[in-house]
């Protein structure tokens, strides 16, 4: 059910509401199978009884309609893949967060200036004491880390079992060797979620008009620290990866995640404001 929190200026909308609003923005009737949507819309009042939007909604609207920027979190952890992200328009800013197992995401306007901290929040980047890693970087196969998530599921929230039948998967098959193939056992036995940023916007290359793309994976291996995912690249198209794909992981702290994460924003040079 959609609801709104007028102290914070806060919505929660399912993907089902959000395209009931773009039937409304274009003059058109809502399909048939959105009807219940339209209904808890009109129900709570974000939706007139004659289709009229609530004058509410229109910097978000507005917002989604146009955005300059669209920014994709996706985090997935024990619960599964949950997805935020953030859309900058010409003059508001709005993030939406999930939770898993729910439909709708939460949408916040936020001030430009604090995009940065909400991209960090939405991965749970923070300082802390983690181990020193043993190993500079781990080079292995996206068939190996199957491998051993395959042996994590059989032992069934085991710890001794999942140890050892994590270590049998990788010996032998990985092709890695101390201290690496230590490091990348005890990493993904620790590993509380990876996630990655993607980042879009029209911009130009070599002087012509270009869909521009900057993206970031990185893993979090709790005690085991950050770790950057540098292949598979991101972003990653569907069919591209397969067993035979590299798996290259580097450490890294979350000052340097940090700025990695700026790093991906356009500069406003960077954008073609089609306005």
């Amino acid at each position: 059910m959609p609801s709104y929190d007028s102290s914070r200026e806060r919505l929660r909308l399912a993907d089902r509401h959000i395209a009931v609003f773009a039937h409304l923005l274009d003059g058109e009737t809502p399909p048939e199978e959105l009807f219940p949507s339209l209904g808890e819309l009109q129900q709570i009042g974000l939706v007139g009884p004659e289709g009229e939007l609530a004058p509410l909604m229109r910097d978000l609207l507005t917002t989604l309609a146009d955005p300059l920027v669209i920014i994709q979190v996706e985090v997935t952890g024990q619960h599964g893949p949950v997805n935020h992200g953030i859309l900058v328009g010409r003059d508001t800013v709005f993030t939406h967060e999930g939770w898993p197992g729910e439909e709708e995401s939460e949408y916040v306007p936020i001030e430009p200036a604090t995009l940065v901290w909400a991209l960090a929040r939405m991965v749970n980047l923070r300082s802390r004491e983690t181990d020193k890693p043993a190993a500079e970087r781990i080079e292995t196969t996206m068939g190996v880390l199957d491998a051993a998530f395959v042996a994590l599921d059989e032992a069934a929230g085991d710890e001794e079992k999942a140890v050892r039948l994590t270590r049998a998967a990788l010996t032998g098959q990985s092709g890695l060797e101390e201290p690496e193939l230590t490091e990348f056992g005890d990493l993904v036995l620790a590993l509380n979620a990876h996630w990655r940023v993607t980042v879009a916007w029209n911009g130009k290359h070599e002087g012509e008009r270009a869909g521009m793309v900057r993206a970031l994976a990185v893993w979090d291996g709790g005690p085991r620290g950050y770790w950057i995912r540098e292949q598979p690249a991101e972003p990653i198209m569907p069919g591209q990866v397969g067993p035979d794909s590299a798996l290259h992981l580097v450490p890294s702290t979350a000052g340097e995640i940090w700025d990695k994460i700026a790093d991906l924003l356009p500069d406003e040079e960077d954008l073609i404001d089609e306005a």
